[in-house]
């Protein structure tokens, strides 16, 4: 009701609760407003005063808040878990004093029995490291090293070569799996064309199938045709470089052939222009004199169907014009 004027009397009570809703969330909305620009002396910058702009800082308010409220409990968290790695660690460090204490005990004791500085000092580190990394590092550290032992390069498990070797085993596996389906297609295949053949065969089979008597005889008449085209086939090789060498066969280029078949396709043309030209004088007399008579005939009787036209239209035009009435003196 930020619209009615601060002296509007109102008689509603629907109306006053919302206008005392209204002022009660203004009043939150200007509150939070100045704790967010306290430290700017001139506070919160001006705005119209509405009931969008109200929703709006409303949304926004308690967007902000959850907000915070979300960071604070993190960083709770992270204190209360500080705290805790703090307490382990002096656990570990008053463990570690013990255990050294025993160490140069024994190391007094008995000389000859020295564990390897390297061994210990490597221990040493892989032990803190353990015990420093989180939840999320132990559980990668763990699957980093499950996967090289699977991969099989636990000697140098290092990002990049188990990457590469996931790469080479996908690869090999995508090569396997296009091997397979062209062996089951292979195979479906053979096993199509196998029942094919059986079928083909009992058929055979049922229906007694036995080749002609002639079939003998006609096998050998054509392997004695073959053998004797055979035994001229260098005659006629012969016969045919002879008859290049007497004529002069060429031996066309590619650009000849093409030159050759523009000049075939030019010729073409100028044939059916030809026979267009021919076909126009289709009908008349072989004999030129006769020819001419006929076409001077044919132009007389042109002109007469031209003049016959030209009177039928100006008695046309003659009867559909209208006359104008004569005027009598």
């Amino acid at each position: 009701m930020s619209h009615l004027p601060p002296n509007a009397a109102i008689f509603s009570p629907s109306v006053a609760r919302a206008a005392a809703s209204a002022a009660k969330d203004w009043s939150y909305i200007d509150s939070w407003l100045s704790q967010k620009y306290a430290s700017l002396p001139t506070g919160p910058p001006q705005f119209e005063r509405n009931a969008d702009t109200l929703r709006a800082l409303l949304a926004l308010a308690s967007a902000n808040e959850a907000a915070d409220e979300q960071r604070q409990l993190l960083a709770r968290l992270e204190a209360d878990a500080l705290r805790e790695l703090q307490a382990h660690d002096e656990i570990h460090s008053a463990h570690t004093k013990d255990d050294d204490d025993d160490d140069d005990h024994e190391d007094n004791n008995n000389n000859n029995d020295d564990p390897d500085p390297l061994t210990s000092a490597r221990l040493a580190i892989l032990t803190s490291l353990t015990n420093a990394l989180t939840r999320e590092g132990a559980t990668a550290l763990t699957a980093l090293a499950s996967s090289a032992v699977a991969l099989g390069i636990s000697s140098n498990p290092t990002p990049q070569a188990i990457g590469e070797k996931l790469l080479s085993l996908s690869a090999e596996t995508s090569s396997l799996s296009q091997t397979s389906s062209r062996v089951d297609a292979l195979s479906n295949y053979i096993t199509q064309e196998t029942s094919l053949t059986t079928s083909l065969i009992a058929d055979l089979q049922q229906e007694s199938y036995r080749p002609s008597a002639s079939l003998a005889k006609e096998n050998l008449e054509t392997q004695r045709k073959i053998k004797a085209m055979a035994s001229r086939l260098p005659e006629l090789r012969d016969k045919a470089a002879a008859l290049a060498q007497t004529v002069g066969t060429p031996n066309p280029t590619i650009e000849q052939v093409r030159r050759e078949e523009e000049a075939y396709t030019a010729l073409l043309a100028t044939k059916k222009d030809l026979d267009a030209q021919v076909r126009s004088f289709q009908g008349l007399p072989p004999d030129m004199d006769q020819a001419r008579q006929e076409l001077e005939g044919l132009r007389t009787e042109l002109r007469q169907l031209t003049q016959r036209r030209d009177a039928v239209f100006e008695g046309l035009v003659e009867r559909e014009t209208p006359r104008k009435p004569s005027r009598l003196p």
